[in-house]
């Protein structure tokens, strides 16, 4: 096991991490911008450094930053966590040429996946069902031209370095083609500093499913089920629950295989996430793989008593998994809502500021993992995460009502939350029903939902 390890990250992630090394007996170094210095990963970890200024350019994206403060501490071993650079290839190879672990795939591993291209390449060999779409990087407008005409109409235009919507495009028809195109590769550019593209068929009114695996370096791979991300907005995840509505027994052993599968062929070790799309007609298609923890891992946690982040350091540090297929279970069901410091009443505009009172709900099942306290303010400089609430109950039925007892009790004063949006949401009589797709924000915006109880109603008059 590592003596020590640097969280390269800040927030509630750096806490989760803090946390879950604590529980190991590892020492743990926290890296810090100006602009966090009165963060709580910051308080409760061993050591702490500043590495910069607030832009994350000039601290949490700085490399030589990173490593600098984990030689002065004489760490052993880097969590990258999630955004900034867990999924950097360059990083990764720089902490083995310095001799520290970095606690997530080979950069080989990171650049093979990391290309959504290449991923979906990857994929294909193994035999797992991808997305319809270009086999390369589309590099100019002829090619464009070309491309769309044989994947046909309606399409989507992706980033291959890209994620969380940016680099993103839906082209409906021809006239569409060339600004889009060209939109993208500028996106991509800004955000990646890489502007190749690709392009896939659209699939319409589709579930956003994830399986989370877990892969040592002995060999061993598992799935540990799946994650519902359908309900987003611009691409970015706003509630995760599983199981998933839609999902069966069947299905979800075909794509916890397929995202093994996927794993294996990959040369996949540590934690990871394989997306797909599947349409209302069951067929799923892989989308691309996250290589490091995502922010939703709670919710895999609550349905099966792993402790991800643990593994994380555990498979890292050479161990083999403690556990076969054959033993992961899983109970009840599991909802997380992201509390963003946003106002959704201004197109979810963010909203940095102090926050002058907190106080977090508790409870049977209840989990909030946060790094906000009362008199906090958040930075304008970062995500807009303030807390993810993590409940489950013994089914879907009664976690959604754990959920809405947990958003009342949630006290966030000072600044605009989405807390108030979610406690529509979960009254929504289609989110309820599990009657969603990747549409279902942007419909709620507009209609505002509709009432559980008039639903109810409904559904009993057609009964009748």
């Amino acid at each position: 096991m590592f003596d020590k390890i640097l969280i390269a990250n800040r927030g509630e992630i750096a806490l989760r991490i803090i946390r879950a090394c604590k529980e190991l007996g590892v020492k743990t170094v926290a890296v810090y911008s100006e602009a966090d210095l009165n963060s709580l990963h910051v308080r409760f970890a061993d050591e702490k450094v500043c590495i910069g200024h607030p832009p994350p350019g000039e601290s949490y994206l700085d490399p030589r930053r990173i490593i600098s403060a984990a030689e002065i501490t004489n760490a052993d071993a880097i969590h990258p966590g999630y955004g900034f650079l867990a999924e950097n290839p360059d990083f990764a190879e720089i902490c083995e040429s310095c001799k520290i672990t970095f606690i997530g795939p080979h950069y080989d591993v990171l650049r093979s996946l990391g290309d959504k291209a290449l991923a979906k390449k990857t994929m294909k060999a193994a035999g797992v069902s991808v997305i319809p779409g270009s086999d390369e990087v589309v590099e100019d407008y002829k090619a464009a031209e070309g491309a769309a005409e044989q994947i046909g109409y309606p399409l989507m235009i992706k980033a291959v370095a890209g994620g969380g919507g940016r680099g993103m495009r839906l082209v409906s028809s021809p006239a569409e083609l060339k600004k889009s195109f060209e939109t993208a590769r500028g996106e991509a550019a800004a955000a990646f500093g890489n502007p190749d593209v690709y392009f896939e068929k659209y699939i319409s009114h589709p579930r956003h499913i994830e399986i989370q695996i877990l892969a040592d370096n002995h060999g061993n791979v598992v799935h540990l089920g799946e994650r519902d991300c359908t309900v987003q907005r611009r691409h970015q995840k706003l509630i995760e629950e599983s199981p998933s509505p839609v999902m069966t027994a069947t299905l979800r052993e075909k794509m916890g295989q397929a995202a093994v599968s996927g794993a294996v062929a990959a040369g996949y070790t540590n934690a990871g996430t394989f997306e797909f799309l599947v349409d209302p007609d069951g067929n799923y298609f892989f989308m691309e793989a996250n290589t490091r923890i995502q922010v939703e891992h709670p919710v895999t946690e609550q349905v099966t008593g792993i402790d991800l982040v643990q593994e994380q350091i555990k498979v890292a540090a050479g161990a083999k998994l403690p556990f076969a297929q054959s033993d992961i279970t899983f109970s009840g069901h599991a909802f997380e809502c992201r509390i963003n410091a946003e106002d959704p009443e201004r197109n979810f505009a963010p909203a940095p500021g102090q926050v002058s009172q907190f106080l977090p709900p508790g409870g049977f099942n209840v989990r909030v993992d946060t790094h906000v306290y009362c008199g906090y303010t958040i930075p304008p400089n970062y995500d807009s995460l303030l807390a993810k609430l993590i409940v489950s109950g013994k089914n879907r039925q009664e976690a959604i009502g754990r959920v809405l007892r947990c958003l009342d009790e949630f006290v966030i004063e000072g600044i605009p939350t989405t807390r108030d949006f979610y406690k529509r949401v979960f009254r929504d009589s289609d989110f309820i029903l599990g009657l969603y797709d990747n549409t279902f924000v942007e419909r709620f915006m507009l209609t505002g939902g509709t009432d559980s109880e008039q639903k109810e109603s409904q559904l009993a008059k057609e009964d009748l």
